[in-house]
């Protein structure tokens, strides 16, 4: 597999709501009690996690209805920033372990229990680029999934 140009840390956590805090302020957006919320709540699903599932968990934590649309703005604003990552066959986030970092989304998808694996891969995200580019497209965000079965579903 292609390795990263860069380096970086993955974190888990604590650690890992606290880096989302900084990298979402450094890129000039606030961290609020709400975006908080919802990050940590995020950051606890090792699976992709849909926007009513969040919104209904907050809303049994904290006592009051956490609408599901305010669940999905907080949402685009994470993704937009590196935050999260989103699993588009399954309108479903993952948290991103290393916040802030951009890339490129490559998931492995197991159609039998839903985990998504995501990988870094330099070199399919350059022949990605590459294939849009000869087209006259400027790639912003590319998503590759790949559905099938995990090695334990299979």
């Amino acid at each position: 597999m292609g390795q990263h140009a860069h380096s970086h840390q993955e974190h888990t956590g604590q650690d890992l709501v606290a880096e989302a805090a900084r990298a979402l302020v450094a890129a000039g957006e606030q961290w609020t009690t709400m975006r908080e919320a919802v990050f940590a709540e995020l950051a606890r699903h090792e699976r992709p996690v849909s926007a009513y599932d969040i919104a209904d968990n907050l809303s049994a934590a904290r006592g009051k209805r956490v609408a599901p649309n305010s669940v999905y703005r907080i949402l685009d604003v994470f993704v937009a920033n590196n935050l999260a990552l989103r699993v588009e066959s399954a309108n479903a986030y993952l948290a991103n372990t290393h916040p802030g970092c951009a890339h490129d989304c490559i998931f492995l998808v197991c159609d039998e229990c839903g985990e998504a694996a995501h990988v870094d891969d330099e070199d399919v995200s350059r022949a990605v680029r590459a294939i849009a580019a000869a087209r006259h497209f400027k790639a912003e965000r590319p998503v590759l999934e790949i559905r099938g079965l995990c090695k334990a579903c299979t």
